[in-house]
């Protein structure tokens, strides 16, 4: 039967911190930023934690609250100054102040208000910049242009945004923030205020196809590298939250000093030359200095196709602008469980680079997808060899984030297991090096509920049979509270995408979940990533149709295995975006599998796509070419449908209950809204739950807790124990 207490131990385990960042401040200090959801007052609020080491790991812990209005900062490269960009509210006219402020240690150095010149900052993982020049005297940062007064209908002209995610993100710009020339680089330089420092913007000329400059770095005072998203041919921008295809080469860019006699608000011209190919889409730009040169390094995928994939590994040295491919697109494993490629999630650590071994040779360590586990990979930088730190040798199932490391020896990482929320952990190599063992150096406090709930929680991972590489991460509780004669009702739970993946990193909601007394299965089906690229494109065309096929053999595969069984109360299923699509497909295929079903912001009808971030999705998952003239023709429209669970809608029996965020971007609510009306038309059973400013996640905190709490109530009212 279900444990009690159920809504007070979602609480307790979704308000576990999560790791954000983590960076060393020296040999025995590292500052981690947290996450922690705040269920009193509905929002996440920002912990910054500083954790001082001592040779035997002992700690002190000193922690306090991110100041509110500090959109982001960054330190320097030599750790003694931060900058931040602060915004506050105007009480004035209701609007926002804006300001770019540099601090070296508790002195503030410089500060100036930008509101007049440009408007809201870039802050997001996907566009922001924010980066100290060498001499540490200018401030690269992102914002959003302003409106010239002088052109009064600008602001009726369209320009698209950048999608889910990134609603009123349209068109970021680059701006240099100097408060001192770079000649007067001494420890502690005081602006005061006569000091001449300027906000101006880089300009370059545009070619053809619009090119927006994102993710920027310095390499000398006056060299940025940046990564440039290009509108497509017929002007649009295609969402980039979670795809990883989308047209972005690599920039270099040179401008001349700034001259003592510009303005604020005035612009700097720089020359701009693609150094990337332009059938790879790129990101994360990360720069090597050392004493005997510099060399930039970024991932790519392909560009196209699949909206995330195998990625690739890519070195240039600005030496002699020789470029080398560190890592290439796997295919498949070489040996069974071997290395499947690179699958990062989206971004490199901030801080990669360690130097190892009595050569001191130079190494990347990034976390990567393998499996349904995410693992730590050490890179060589000299020849793209891969080692995989964290393997699953002892069944912990941990999963892991690489979030830094010293750039000597020492790696910092987040880790997880289904049963063992997030925790702080260091790993260091010996000077010959070999890794040692790691070592826990921050983990939340638990309640005894908590303590009590996670301790009877077991997890696996379950390949399904003739149909490699699916498997699915198997969860259940071990308290033996269910009477031996009936097995817990078991929950499928597809993720979404399709090209994503379940791993086995810690879940509030499922572990919650499991100890009300279901089983809850997540099926990595084909496509998923972690397993090699031809999985991943085996499934473009297929699906609808390979994609729920694995699922329900995972499904029957319990039910062999004596997990699970069929039969009233006995099997549930649940998921969101391509997840709900594939629980639409379940329950209309095999409308007598389940007996209810919780889908949330799903993707129906396939050929109604006109309110979506991203219509090339529709097309290139299920098999169909799209470029700058495509339009939905009688024939396209008749095949997307009939790959759709709409299709199945005269079939379905299961009770559905559909949760939609009134913001999404990126699946229009009207698919989950027409759904319900079918079914409701049809007379079915149906409740339908509508969540103004939530998007495509319903990740807010209130939303997320009140989805879990109606999911919960809607199986409990359909299962049998």
């Amino acid at each position: 039967m279900p444990n009690l207490n159920q809504s007070s131990l979602y609480t307790d385990l979704a308000e576990l911190p999560t790791y954000k960042s983590a960076r060393f401040v020296d040999s025995n200090v590292i500052d981690a930023m947290l996450s922690i959801k705040d269920h009193t007052r509905n929002t996440r609020r920002t912990v910054t934690k500083s954790i001082f080491l001592s040779d035997s790991l002992s700690k002190t812990v000193v922690s306090s609250d991110a100041p509110a209005d500090v959109i982001t900062s960054v330190f320097s490269p030599s750790g003694k100054r931060k900058a931040l960009l602060r915004e506050t509210s105007d009480q004035g006219n209701g609007g926002k102040k804006r300001y770019v402020e540099v601090w070296f240690g508790d002195a503030m150095e410089a500060s100036k208000e930008v509101t007049k010149l440009h408007g809201a900052f870039y802050s997001d993982e996907y566009l922001s910049t924010l980066t100290f020049s060498p001499s540490e005297t200018v401030l690269l940062y992102a914002a959003e242009p302003n409106v010239p007064d002088s052109a009064p209908y600008e602001k009726f002209r369209f320009v698209p945004n950048f999608g889910e995610g990134l609603v009123g993100k349209k068109t970021p710009t680059l701006f240099l923030f100097r408060w001192a020339e770079a000649s007067e680089n001494v420890t502690n330089l005081r602006a005061k205020s006569d000091s001449p420092s300027i906000v101006v913007r880089c300009a370059f000329n545009q070619p053809s196809v619009p090119v927006l400059l994102t993710q920027a770095v310095f390499v000398t005072e006056n060299r940025i590298f940046a990564t440039g998203f290009e509108h497509t041919p017929e002007g649009r921008i295609l969402g980039i939250k979670g795809c990883q295809n989308r047209p972005a080469r690599i920039w270099d860019l040179s401008f001349l000093p700034i001259a003592s006699s510009t303005a604020d608000g005035d612009s700097v011209t720089c020359s701009a030359i693609p150094v990337s190919a332009s059938n790879r889409s790129c990101r994360s730009l990360r720069v090597y200095n050392s004493q005997s040169g510099q060399r930039v390094f970024w991932v790519s995928n392909e560009v196209g196709g699949a909206h995330a994939s195998c990625a690739s590994l890519h070195s240039l040295d600005l030496a002699d602008g020789k470029q080398s491919l560190l890592i290439d697109t796997v295919w498949e494993p070489t040996i069974e469980g071997g290395f499947p490629g690179l699958y990062t999630d989206h971004w490199l650590p901030t801080h990669p680079f360690l130097h190892l071994g009595v050569s001191k040779s130079l190494y990347i360590a990034t976390s990567s997808f393998w499996g349904s586990r995410s693992t730590v990979l050490l890179i060589s930088a000299e020849n793209g060899s891969v080692k995989d730190l964290t393997p699953n040798t002892d069944g912990s199932l941990y999963s892991w984030s690489v979030l830094g490391t010293n750039g000597l020896d020492t790696i910092v990482c987040s880790r997880s297991a289904p049963n063992i929320p997030y925790e702080l952990a260091i790993g260091r190599f010996d000077a010959n090096g070999d890794m040692g063992s790691w070592q826990v150096i921050d983990k939340p406090t638990l309640t005894l509920q908590a303590q009590k709930a996670l301790s009877s929680l077991s997890a696996s991972v379950i390949p399904i049979p003739n149909r490699h590489p699916v498997e699915t991460i198997l969860l259940r509780s071990s308290s033996g509270d269910e009477p031996s004669s009936s097995l817990p009702p078991c929950v499928v739970f597809p993720h979404g995408g399709p090209h994503a993946v379940t791993t086995t990193a810690f879940n509030p909601q499922v572990a919650a979940l499991v100890n009300c007394g279901y089983t809850v299965s997540l099926p990595n089906y084909t496509g998923s990533l972690g397993f090699g690229e031809t999985y991943v494109r085996k499934l473009l065309g297929n699906c609808g149709t390979l994609d729920v096929e694995d699922c329900i053999a995972s499904v029957r595969h319990l039910i062999k295995l004596g997990i699970s069984q069929e039969g009233p109360g006995k099997q549930f299923v649940q998921g969101g975006s391509h997840g709900g699509f594939l629980a639409g497909h379940l329950i209309g295929q095999y409308p007598t599998m389940f007996s209810a079903a919780v889908i949330r912001n799903p993707v129906m009808s396939i050929g109604e796509i006109s309110m979506g971030d991203i219509p090339d999705w529709y097309y290139a998952e299920f098999g169909l070419p799209f470029g700058p003239t495509t339009l939905m023709t009688p024939e396209t429209f008749a095949k997307l449908q009939s790959m759709s669970p709409i299709s199945h809608i005269d079939k379905i029996t299961t009770p559905v209950h559909l949760y939609i965020g009134e913001d999404d971007q990126r699946v229009a609510p009207t698919q989950g809204r027409d759904f319900y009306y079918a079914l409701k038309g049809r007379g079915k059973t149906v409740e339908m739950f509508y969540f103004p400013k939530e998007s495509h996640p319903l990740d807010g905190v209130e939303a997320a807790r009140v989805t879990w709490e109606l999911g919960r109530e809607w199986l409990g009212k359909h299962a049998e124990w």
